[in-house]
């Protein structure tokens, strides 16, 4: 079992499987949003069906590349010999 999570996973032949997944899953989250209820939103964007959706990507991708700038322009990272 544990076998065929990590094929599904690591192998190249199921990235478009993988991709659909992926999409699936973000759809089902956009669509679950729809059904919360709101009723005790503090602010206007909480009651925006999808915001949270949004937002979450939305940080993900800014952590994603202040991640990359901070080890490539920001000296943080190292060449892999670094320690030899």
């Amino acid at each position: 079992m544990i076998k065929r999570v990590v094929d599904f996973f690591g192998d190249e032949e199921y990235a478009r499987q993988r991709r659909r997944l992926f999409y699936l899953v973000l759809a089902l989250i956009v669509v679950a949003d729809f059904l919360v209820s709101r009723e005790h939103a503090e602010y206007l964007w909480d009651r925006l069906p999808g915001w949270s959706a949004v937002y979450g990507f939305g940080s993900c991708v800014l952590l994603i590349f202040v991640s990359k700038f901070l080890g490539h322009q920001g000296g943080l990272m190292r060449r892999e010999d670094y320690y030899d």
